[in-house]
């Protein structure tokens, strides 16, 4: 994870991230947590999967495994996942949808190809992002929530296309249910458009997913798979020469420090050592269908969020 300085006002760092290769030519870039910042409001992880091309007879095939003490976000933009967990969920997501799965006390979940898909083969990218959750909401009961694309707003003005994931921006409300103050907006630019960032969220960065923009009124530009993290209050307009893209990420930051490990978030150590044991005993429930599961992994260093 590297970072590279910026003279833009309003800009307190540009991350970017690292490039992790999965298998079968799947690659992931992991732009939070970062060694120089690990939260942007409650988003605690940030991942671009792909965009990548499988072969047909090849798909993917993340085994079940737990969470706690967050909520996953997995918004595509091309092909299709399939979802299954513990609550008997079973669903696919494709480019638009939002599957909100709420961790809480617990949940085990698989994504992988369909049958179909896998068969056929085709394009997989997208976008899944962590959510921590308030410390009084750490503990909630798991639930998913699959929400199609038609019921996620959208506005369109000047060559400016946004779509409010979840959470409020500029007077659109999203209907995903969240648990804190929050924004996740993909927003697309036409060529010569502007942009402006609202401030109204303590704490925001922007992930360029496609083309470069540039601050109205000032030099530099920002390119393809940097996250910029700007001041909070900071009012900037954005603009660029040709289409871009983007995905705007943020929200009011917790007074509490958080703890990762693997794929456990929480305010209290001590917690995330009962989940490390109740997977390390199989004491989680399981996925129905499902025998496959990922051990937990070597004792890795946990990291503190501030």
């Amino acid at each position: 994870m590297t970072m590279r300085d910026s003279d833009v006002d309003g800009v307190e760092m540009v991350i970017l991230p690292p490039v992790r290769d999965l298998g079968d030519g799947f690659r992931v870039r992991r732009a939070l947590p970062s060694a120089h910042r690990r939260m942007v409001g409650p988003f605690v992880f940030f991942d671009q999967m792909g965009p990548t091309v499988m072969d047909a007879g090849h798909g993917l095939d993340v085994r079940p495994h737990p969470h706690i003490g967050l909520a996953t976000v997995t918004y595509l933009i091309e092909g299709e996942i399939f979802h299954r967990d513990s609550l008997g969920s079973a669903q696919a997501i494709r480019p638009g949808a939002v599957n909100w799965m709420t961790a809480g006390s617990g949940i085990v979940h698989s994504e992988r190809s369909s049958p179909e898909v896998r068969a056929a083969g085709g394009p997989l990218y997208g976008l899944q992002t962590w959510v921590a959750l308030p410390a009084d909401q750490e503990e909630v009961a798991p639930a998913f929530t699959h929400y199609p694309a038609d019921a996620i707003p959208t506005e369109s003005a000047d060559g400016v296309t946004v779509t409010l994931i979840a959470g409020s921006l500029d007077g659109l409300v999203s209907p995903v249910a969240t648990l804190s103050a929050m924004v996740y907006a993909d927003v697309r630019l036409a060529a010569g458009a502007r942009w402006r960032v609202s401030p109204e969220h303590v704490e925001r960065a922007f992930y360029v997913l496609d083309g470069e923009v540039a601050v109205v009124g000032q030099t530099g530009v920002f390119t393809q798979h940097e996250l910029i993290v700007l001041k909070p209050g900071a009012e900037i307009v954005l603009t660029s020469e040709r289409p871009a893209r983007l995905m705007l990420a943020g929200g009011e930051p917790f007074p509490e420090k958080r703890t990762i490990y693997w794929n456990f978030v929480s305010s209290r150590a001590d917690r995330i050592e009962q989940a490390k044991a109740d997977w390390r005993d199989r004491l989680f429930a399981e996925v129905p269908g499902e025998s496959e599961f990922i051990p937990l992994p070597d004792e890795p260093k946990p990291v503190r969020y501030p």
